[in-house]
């Protein structure tokens, strides 16, 4: 019995439809392939650029440490346990160097080298990287506990000092982790290297 040509019709169109939509089909995954050839390459570019800035920063870092560690070393085993009861409820500052240069003031950003600590004598943060600093902490790019803030008003370019901050100007009722518990004070020596 022989197909009627109807049939043959449908089933050539059916034919034609699967075989666009196979063609199609390797087209979208040659199309993809393609896309994710380029989207690797941008990546890959992209990955280039920001080691080569990390180098960069790194390098600067590294430069900023030869000149600073052995200003700042000194102060490296200066954290000791503090009386918390003491401190009170003003920020207090003690200027251990003098500074020649730029002063801070309200708004003005700057990079410094830091260490701080809790009443124990625990330093929770800091510059110190072994036998080297840290790349400086910038101020333009963070903010800070407000008594820090507060501490370093008054400082010059190349300006040690030591800071005492009250709980409720530090970390207040939520501390910060396990070193710096609910309504602790703490203490920081910072030294200032640049000001803008």
């Amino acid at each position: 019995m022989a197909t009627p040509k109807s049939q043959r019709i449908g089933i050539l169109i059916i034919a034609a439809v699967m075989l666009v939509g196979t063609l199609g089909s390797f087209a979208i995954m040659i199309l993809a392939g393609e896309n994710a050839k380029t989207d690797m390459a941008e990546q890959n570019k992209l990955l280039e650029e920001y080691q080569k800035q990390m180098e960069e920063e790194q390098k600067k870092a590294d430069e900023l440490s030869a000149t600073y560690y052995p200003q700042f070393k000194p102060y490296q085993d200066d954290p000791a346990a503090f009386d918390a009861a003491t401190v009170g409820d003003k920020v207090t500052t003690k200027d251990l160097v003098v500074g020649t240069g730029k002063d801070i003031t309200e708004g003005v950003t700057y990079k410094a080298y830091y260490i701080g600590w809790n009443p124990k004598g625990k330093s929770f943060d800091g510059s110190f990287d072994g036998e080297k600093l840290k790349a400086p902490l910038d101020t333009s790019q963070i903010s800070l506990i407000p008594g820090w803030g507060e501490g370093v008003i008054g400082m010059k370019e190349g300006g040690v000092r030591e800071i005492t901050i009250p709980s409720d100007k530090a970390y207040g009722e939520t501390g910060q982790g396990d070193d710096i518990p609910p309504n602790t004070p703490i203490k920081f020596i910072v030294m200032i290297i640049s000001a803008n």
